[in-house]
């Protein structure tokens, strides 16, 4: 069994997964600082609502690509490579945005959630759902960016599923040695390498976006000839380009190791023109504004400054 499109999955889940745990973990803490246990079972309802929401949600998309899928109209191959581009896209938005997002505000984290707690006991009969909706809120957001990632991966199979099982797994164990047995995390480092992986893995959704966009672009023309002006690359291609790399037979990726460097690196054995700028064009300016997130006021602080005892 491949195994290889499970890692992507993984990774994201556990990054997403271990923002989650510290939002949870805070505000656990700050319920038992300000001698309020009676509303900790609203975090774990949160939890759940969360987790089911980000299922239904996400769930939605996933049903009409399946729909589409099994569709058998030849109409429904432009409107499937359509669709799947459109879920690339909207993947690639989300974790972009909570990449750099994320490590901008990390350090201001602790002292938000801790005043959204505040606020939420101190309005009394309000106070568990206030509780119930921080958390629910920042699960969702987590688990939506995860699933729309794993719909964009939906040609894949089952498998990422596995990987994200496993990266939930993961964020719990270390949500676990950070709040419950007080283990030191650099989480600083952390969300840095995990943040570089994560940046390259969405540089490879890119290649993948343009594939579908061509893809539709020939099944689009082959319906409607009269449209062929719309290709200006020669064939096998509509809209990529010329061919510019070509390592099928040398580094193939759907070989170890090829396959991993796809699945880490966004690697493919044959790239044309158009694929190769909108990666390295995604790449530099995405990775500029992430890498220089690090030297921002608000960059990721590390353990001691976001964990509660």
């Amino acid at each position: 069994m491949d195994w290889s499109p499970a890692i992507p999955t993984f990774l994201i889940t556990l990054r997403e997964g271990v923002e989650a745990a510290l939002v949870v973990g805070i505000v656990l803490a700050c319920l038992r600082q300000a001698k309020q246990p009676q509303l900790i079972p609203y975090v774990y309802f949160g939890i759940v609502a969360g987790l089911v929401a980000s299922v239904g949600v996400g769930g939605v998309p996933f049903q009409v690509l399946h729909q589409v899928e099994n569709a058998k109209s030849p109409d429904m191959v432009v409107m499937r490579q359509l669709l799947e581009a459109g879920l690339g896209i909207l993947a690639i938005a989300m974790l972009s945005w909570m990449l750099i997002w994320m490590t901008r505000q990390a350090r201001s984290l602790k002292a938000e959630i801790e005043g959204s707690v505040q606020s939420a006991v101190a309005g009394n009969g309000v106070a568990a759902w206030g509780i119930f909706s921080l958390i629910a809120t920042a699960v969702l957001r987590e688990g939506f960016e995860t699933v729309l990632f794993l719909t964009a991966q939906f040609q894949t199979g089952w498998t990422p599923i596995l990987g994200a099982i496993a990266g939930v797994v993961g964020a719990i164990i270390i949500g676990v040695l950070l709040f419950k047995w007080g283990i030191k995390i650099n989480l600083k480092q952390f969300f840095q390498v995990m943040g570089t992986l994560l940046l390259l893995i969405v540089s490879g959704l890119v290649i993948s976006v343009l594939r579908h966009l061509d893809a539709a672009a020939i099944a689009f023309v082959q319906l409607h000839p009269q449209f062929a002006s719309l290709c200006w690359s020669a064939a096998p291609t509509c809209l990529l380009g010329a061919l510019v790399w070509d390592a099928h037979a040398v580094l193939p990726d759907k070989e170890f190791p090829g396959i991993i460097l796809k699945t880490l690196f966004g690697y493919r054995e044959t790239l044309y023109l158009v694929q190769a700028i909108g990666y390295f064009l995604f790449l530099g300016l995405v990775g500029r504004l992430y890498f220089r997130s690090f030297n921002s006021p608000k960059a990721p602080a590390p353990m001691s400054d976001l964990a509660l005892k």
